[in-house]
């Protein structure tokens, strides 16, 4: 796996099966799916989940964390091909 550290940028992307892992400043957004067969490639890819989450959870316990973070902000721009 790649070195991938959550929270560290706005652009590492992460792919494990059919799952997208996308870092952010803010968050991890995972999208997709992987199914985690009974097989060495499902424990493969099953393993990279487990290192992955647990890097996600270390980095979460290391800092102070809010409540719960504000949505989002959108911005909605006009469109250029009209």
């Amino acid at each position: 796996m790649s070195k991938f550290v959550p929270y560290a940028n706005e652009s590492d992307v992460l792919n494990i099966g059919q799952l997208s892992i996308e870092n952010r400043l803010d968050r991890i957004t995972l999208s997709g799916d992987v199914d985690l067969t009974a097989d060495q490639a499902g424990l493969e890819d099953a393993r990279a989940l487990h290192q992955l989450l647990g890097e996600v959870v270390a980095r979460l316990e290391s800092q102070k964390l809010p409540a719960r973070l504000p949505p989002p902000a959108h911005q909605i721009v006009t469109n250029p091909f009209d």
